[in-house]
């Protein structure tokens, strides 16, 4: 009777070790492979310096310099948004009506050897980063 139960205490104690070790590698790999992956798309590399997404006309021209070519795209039409407050009290919202954003799309060629860099502004903030084909 005392070697059933011992049997039955070491079973039961590997079988618990096992389901730690389940459980620690799929964390680990839920960890590793779950996480969300960066995207190059936004941000870019001017030389030793970077530009992301919601920079300013002013701090890409002061980075990476002037464009190869700038083309107008029209406007879009988008509810004003407001902030207040800073740090961990810093608020946003959005207020009545429609205002009218200009949209500009910034080329920038690095090269025959590099990629086109396009860059979407809308108003005074950077909105997205694309790459195209080869530069010339």
């Amino acid at each position: 009777m005392v070697r059933r139960q011992a049997a039955q205490t070491a079973s039961s104690y590997a079988c618990s070790v096992c389901y730690v070790r389940l459980l620690v590698f799929a964390t680990l790999a839920y960890g590793t492979l779950g996480a969300a992956p960066a995207r190059a798309e936004d941000s870019m590399r001017c030389g030793s310096k970077l530009v992301t997404v919601s920079d300013g006309k002013d701090k890409v021209r002061a980075l990476c310099g002037e464009p190869s070519s700038v083309s107008f795209q029209g406007v879009i039409r988008r509810a004003p948004r407001y902030e207040y407050g800073y740090g961990n009290n810093r608020y946003n919202y959005y207020g009545p009506g429609v205002i009218e954003m200009p949209v500009e799309v910034w080329t920038y060629n690095f090269g025959s050897s590099k990629l086109l860099r396009k860059l979407r502004f809308v108003g005074d903030e950077l909105d997205e980063i694309r790459t195209d084909g080869y530069g010339y």
